[in-house]
């Protein structure tokens, strides 16, 4: 058994960093259109915090309103994104995916974009893995975890058409 995140020894994983922040709105669509390629093992949203309060100064506790602070929907689910978002990392199990996803990147985003390919989602647990989600964590998680991040925070969304799937093979 293979101790990889996906299981897929020869997954591709790309980036995708815009020249510009993403608004809520770009970024809704560009991860729901990711998300909709078959052959898309998981996405990881990075950028900078947007903090929630006012942390030193003369408003120190008050709420911060940013107008990047926006609810997304992603599939079915809704999640209030808490970062400026700066770069899409993506793991893939097939070449024919990485092609897809980029044709979506090139009809959402109107301004320019790097596309690398590389390594960038660990496949091993982290220290921070194992103190966070435990021994035996989904390795879907892995090399996926803020360490400054509590552990309600986390999100997880899996594909509808895994959960579609799932439900009919009950009935």
């Amino acid at each position: 058994m293979s101790d990889s995140a996906s299981n897929i020894e020869d997954s591709i994983q790309i980036e995708i960093f815009p020249s510009r922040i993403l608004s809520p709105e770009t970024a809704q669509k560009l991860i729901a259109e990711i998300y909709k390629v078959d052959g898309v093992i998981r996405v990881m949203v990075q950028g900078n915090r947007l903090p929630d309060k006012v942390s030193a100064g003369p408003g120190t506790g008050e709420k911060v309103e940013h107008p990047l602070r926006k609810p997304i929907q992603i599939g079915d689910q809704v999640i209030e994104l808490k970062i400026c978002v700066g770069r899409i990392r993506v793991e893939l199990s097939n070449a024919e995916a990485k092609e897809q996803i980029r044709e979506v990147c090139e009809k959402l985003l109107p301004f320019p974009f790097e596309f690398r390919e590389g390594h960038f989602l660990r496949k091993k647990p982290t220290v921070t893995d194992y103190a966070k989600l435990g021994p035996e964590a989904d390795p879907r998680l892995l090399g996926m975890v803020d360490p400054k991040a509590k552990t309600d925070q986390l999100i997880f969304i899996e594909k509808q058409e895994k959960q579609e799937e799932k439900k009919n093979k009950d009935e």
